[in-house]
């Protein structure tokens, strides 16, 4: 297994950083200096390997998320974790990445909308949920649209066409857009926190 893991972690960063079509087997092959027939025995081809990549991924963040939602003082706290995850995985992630998942490798697109749709949205809801009951957020959220929209806005970031990734950094976009969602629902006090936490002086 422990090859099996240095496969994947080797594939993981040459995906982030030159994006996933661009990476051959025989690149990963030679970035850990082993065959290509090596590879083979471990993965059946390439999309069996991005789809293991992906799953194994995905739960590294769900975890984390998981993490988050049990050790946060607050709604606003966690908001904060889930950017600075945000900040350091988009760091150094190519911006063709989601792009090539969802036009070269379907089974693997397949698993990140799986995921999108029912993890992401259950812990946007969750988070909505607990910041309005501890009056950070405004209370009369509508808790599903405001969750369809947050995750909308997800997706919609790595959409080229609305932002082509030769005019925008993605990490900016993504904080932005979060930051932006977060002032959008958050109560005068929560407003207060999101300062507080942000180490900002506003004029009333």
């Amino acid at each position: 297994m422990e090859i099996k893991n240095k496969i994947l972690q080797a594939a993981f960063k040459l995906f982030m950083r030159n994006g996933i079509k661009s990476v051959s087997m025989d690149d990963i092959a030679l970035s850990l200096g082993v065959s290509k027939k090596t590879l083979y025995r471990w993965f059946e081809n390439k999309d069996q390997l991005v789809m293991t990549m992906l799953q194994e991924h995905l739960g590294k963040m769900e975890a984390d998320c998981c993490t988050f939602t049990t050790e946060a003082k607050n709604a606003i706290e966690e908001l904060f974790q889930i950017m600075q995850m945000i900040r350091q995985q988009l760091a150094n992630m190519h911006p063709s990445v989601f792009y090539d998942l969802q036009k070269y490798h379907q089974p693997a697109w397949q698993i990140w909308t799986t995921h999108k749709n029912k993890f992401i949205m259950q812990q946007i809801t969750q988070n909505l949920q607990a910041g309005m009951e501890q009056g950070l957020y405004r209370t009369d959220l509508d808790l599903e649209i405001m969750a369809r929209l947050r995750l909308a806005q997800i997706e919609d970031i790595f959409n080229p066409e609305i932002f082509p990734p030769d005019k925008f950094d993605l990490q900016k976009v993504q904080l932005a857009t979060i930051e932006h969602f977060m002032r959008g629902i958050a109560s005068l006090k929560g407003h207060k926190l999101i300062n507080t936490y942000k180490q900002v002086v506003e004029q009333e």
